[in-house]
């Protein structure tokens, strides 16, 4: 197989922040998404937040001519918004979804109802296998409660295509990560995977300063979240290796930057990464296990396992704070029972308080018990996880420690 003629694969990788009702200009940003992939010819279009299933059943047509195959990936309550588009054959798939997905109480980010996942995709040529994930946003830099889970997003990636690219020849990886190019979760998928950053790896780069893409002139873009950041932030990646008997080279590695071509506007919030890569095969295996012996990689882990105990004693807390309202809403509708019943036998001369004070009072009690309930078992299966991400960790720890 030796002397094979060199492919080259062109990706196009967007959040495209497109939920029906909400997105500002959607259906025309949509529109603009559509015309810049039907023009410029990719071989592989990976989306993320294209919450609404209309939108996609609109692109795929707009798109089929020019890419015959693609696929949708459903999950959470409003949708994983994963969807893929491929010149290529599209063999198989797989979705998974993260264990730790925010809170379902904080409302205002909604990373729990769309149920954050990464998308597996086998097929086309050459026995791609590309992955197309979304982890949870971090929101505040400086006091970010949802690090821990997004740690153990990190993790589960991490394991997620170590265990399925075993049978690929190149692995591919899209999407965005929210998470920053030095920040532990990024150095922990990439140590513990082989994954090279195709920014990093690239012979020519062409777009926003730094590889940026989230950037404050974006007008889409909440400007008070980048004040620390005047160029902007990295968290949008295209990451790759090759796994058997390939070699895989960034050639080029694109931003947009701006308005959209033809328009007053960009696609997104997020500016898109556009990935040219040079893969090829070799007449010997390249070796398809990552040396993952590095001495840094055991400090990654050591630092990756720490803010998760963080997260792990912050879960416990909430789990007994829980538990002790949920004890003591039970506690008063006892009490209101035991009144109840001793008006009704006779114990009591009359009823101590307005009926209508009484009733409100119980129903105010019953929401109680039934929210903290809940919240306590939420919060009893996050703890489970996160241990179970402690202990998974901490023998991954041990094993690096053991190698010669």
């Amino acid at each position: 197989m030796e002397g094979d003629p060199p492919l080259q694969l062109r990706i196009f990788d967007l959040n495209c922040w497109a939920i029906r009702y909400l997105s500002k200009r959607r259906q025309e940003r949509m529109g603009l998404i559509g015309d810049a992939l039907r023009r410029d010819g990719f071989d592989l279009v990976l989306l993320q937040e294209v919450w609404s299933e209309q939108d996609y059943s609109e692109l795929k047509s707009k798109l089929a001519s020019c890419y015959p195959f693609s696929h949708y990936f459903r999950s959470g309550v409003i949708g994983s918004g994963l969807c893929v588009f491929s010149r290529f054959p599209i063999l198989d798939t797989l979705l998974y979804q993260y264990s730790l997905n925010g809170y379902p109480y904080m409302l205002q980010h909604g990373d729990w109802f769309c149920g954050k996942s990464v998308g597996l995709v086998r097929g086309g040529h050459s026995c791609f296998a590309p992955h197309f994930p979304q982890l949870h946003a971090e929101y505040c830099r400086e006091k970010d409660a949802y690090l821990p889970h997004r740690l153990v997003q990190a993790w589960e990636l991490a394991q997620f295509i170590r265990h399925t690219s075993k049978a690929a020849d190149v692995v591919l990886l899209g999407g965005d990560l929210n998470m920053h190019p030095e920040d532990v979760g990024i150095r922990l998928l990439r140590g513990w995977t082989g994954l090279r950053d195709a920014f990093a790896e690239a012979s020519r780069f062409q777009g926003c300063e730094n590889g940026c893409t989230l950037v404050p002139k974006n007008c889409f873009t909440l400007k008070t979240e980048l004040l620390p950041f005047p160029l902007g932030i990295r968290i949008d990646y295209v990451l790759y290796k090759a796994v058997s008997s390939f070699t895989v080279k960034c050639e080029e590695l694109k931003t947009t930057t701006g308005t959209a071509p033809g328009a007053d506007i960009p696609f997104s919030d997020h500016e898109a990464v556009m990935a040219t890569l040079h893969i090829q095969r070799q007449g010997q295996a390249a070796g398809a296990t990552p040396d993952t012996a590095e001495p840094t990689l055991a400090d990654v882990v050591t630092e990756a396992r720490t803010e998760v105990d963080v997260g792990l004693r912050a879960a416990r807390r909430q789990r007994y704070s829980r538990g002790r309202m949920a004890v003591l809403a039970l506690l008063l509708l006892l009490v209101q029972a035991a009144a109840a019943l001793g008006a009704l036998a006779g114990l009591a001369p009359e009823q101590p308080f307005p009926k209508l004070s009484f009733s409100l009072l119980a129903f105010l009690a019953v929401g109680v018990l039934l929210l903290a309930t809940g919240l306590h078992l939420f919060h009893t299966m996050e703890v489970k996880m996160l241990q179970g991400t402690e202990e998974q960790l901490r023998m991954a720890l041990r094993a690096l420690q053991e190698r010669p």
